[in-house]
C-alpha cells in the first residue's frame, strides 16, 4: 500500500509539473504592428558611397506630420514617403530645428496613426536599466508595405554625446539614451525606440563615429529634449515638443557663433545660391587661400563641417563664416563616389582682392 501510494505522489508530481506554465520568450509582436503603423520610410537624395539614400521617420498627427533626423536625404524636392500599409506620397520639409538635428516633413494625408508627442513629453526620463525597443528602416529592410525593422535592448545610460576632437560632432549636444542595441546604422535615423508597451521614448540619431577609438555610438535623443540658441538676438530654448506643435509656423534658432568678431578667410567660392536649398558645390577655389592649401577643389561637394551634415549653402555659411581666424575645420567632400577628409584653418580677411 505505502508503495502504491508513493509511486501515486511521483505520477501526481509529475503531471503538476507538465500541467504549470511553460516558460518562454514574451512575443511583442502585437507591439511591433502597432509602432509599425506609426512610422514611414524615407527616400530622397544619397546613394552614393557613404551617403544613403533612405531614412526612417515618424508620425506626429493624423494629418501627415512627420518627425525626423535632419539630414541629407531631405535636400531633394523629390523626397518620398512610404507608409506601413504601402501608400506613397511625395513628402515637403515645412521646419527643420538644427540645434536639435531634427526636421518636420509633411504629407497630404488623413486620419494616420501618430505618436502623441506632447504626451509623451510628459513622461519622466526613463530610467537606466529600462527595456527598450527599437524600430527602424535601417539597411532598407523595408520599401513598400513591410514591416519595419525592430530590435530589442536596454537603455545602458543617459549622458551628453561626447564631443571631442577625434568625433564627428552632433549638431544636438545634450543628453541622449545610450543604447545596449546596435540601433544606429544606416537609415536608422528618424527611427524611434519606445517601451515594450509601445510609448514612445526618443528618436534614433545619425551614425556617430570615434575616429580615435574606430567604435560607433547607439543612442536616441529623448522626445523631452530641448536645445539652447538664439532667436531674435536673444537667448532661447526650443523643444521637439514646440517643432512639433508649432508645424509651418515654426522659426529654427540660430546656432551660437563660434565667436563674436568679425569672420576669418577660407577661400571656398561656392556656386550661386539661386534655389531655395541650393548644395554646396565648390564653384572655385581662390589662388593661396586656406582651401586651396588644404587640397579642395571646384566641383567638390561640401558634406560635412565638424561631423554635421551640410545640406545647403546657407547652412554652410552659417557654420563657418562667423569663425574667428585661427579656427580650423574639418572639411569632409564628395569628389567622384568618394568621401574625402580635409583640414581647413581659417585665416584674417584679406584687406584686398576676392572675398568669398
Amino acid at each position: 500500500m505505502r508503495i502504491l501510494k508513493y509511486v501515486a505522489s511521483v505520477i501526481l508530481a509529475g503531471l503538476t509539473v507538465a500541467a504549470g506554465p511553460v516558460r518562454s520568450e514574451d512575443s511583442f509582436a502585437s507591439v511591433a504592428d502597432k509602432v509599425n503603423a506609426k512610422l514611414v520610410k524615407l527616400f530622397g537624395s544619397g546613394g552614393f558611397q557613404g551617403l544613403a539614400s533612405y531614412g526612417t521617420g515618424a508620425l506626429v498627427s493624423p494629418d501627415g506630420y512627420i518627425l525626423t533626423v535632419s539630414s541629407h536625404i531631405l535636400d531633394t524636392p523629390d523626397l518620398l514617403v512610404h507608409l506601413a500599409d504601402g501608400r506613397r506620397f511625395k513628402g515637403k520639409v515645412v521646419a527643420t530645428e538644427p540645434n536639435l538635428d531634427v526636421a518636420l516633413v509633411k504629407i497630404e494625408g488623413k486620419d494616420l496613426d501618430f505618436f502623441d508627442v506632447p504626451k509623451a513629453s510628459e513622461r519622466p526620463i526613463a530610467d537606466t536599466g529600462t527595456g527598450i525597443l527599437a524600430f527602424s528602416n535601417q539597411f532598407k529592410i523595408a520599401e513598400r508595405e513591410e514591416p519595419m525593422s525592430v530590435q530589442r535592448g536596454v537603455i545602458s545610460g543617459y549622458s551628453k554625446l561626447p564631443l571631442r576632437r577625434g568625433i564627428f560632432e552632433a549638431p544636438y549636444s545634450g543628453e541622449v539614451y545610450v543604447i545596449d542595441a546596435i540601433t544606429n546604422n544606416p537609415g536608422a535615423g528618424g527611427g524611434v525606440i519606445t517601451t515594450r508597451k509601445g510609448e514612445l521614448l526618443g528618436l534614433i540619431g545619425k551614425e556617430l563615429r570615434n575616429n580615435l577609438t574606430d567604435t560607433w555610438i547607439n543612442y536616441a535623443v529623448p522626445i523631452q529634449a530641448t536645445a539652447k540658441g538664439k532667436r531674435d538676438d536673444a537667448d532661447a530654448t526650443v523643444s521637439i515638443v514646440e517643432l512639433v506643435e508649432r508645424k509651418e509656423k515654426y522659426s529654427p534658432l540660430r546656432p551660437p557663433s563660434k565667436n563674436t568678431g568679425p569672420g576669418g578667410f577660407h577661400g571656398i567660392v561656392l556656386v550661386p545660391n539661386v534655389v531655395e536649398r541650393t548644395p554646396p558645390y565648390v564653384e572655385d577655389v581662390i589662388k593661396g587661400s586656406p582651401a586651396e592649401k588644404a587640397g579642395l577643389k571646384p566641383d567638390d561637394l561640401i558634406v560635412y563641417v565638424d561631423g554635421e551634415q551640410v545640406g545647403n549653402i546657407n547652412h554652410f555659411r552659417d557654420i563657418v563664416e562667423r569663425a574667428a581666424p585661427g579656427t580650423e575645420f574639418k572639411i569632409e567632400i564628395r569628389r567622384g563616389d568618394r568621401l574625402q577628409a580635409f583640414q581647413v584653418k581659417l585665416e584674417k580677411m584679406p584687406a584686398k582682392g576676392p572675398k568669398p
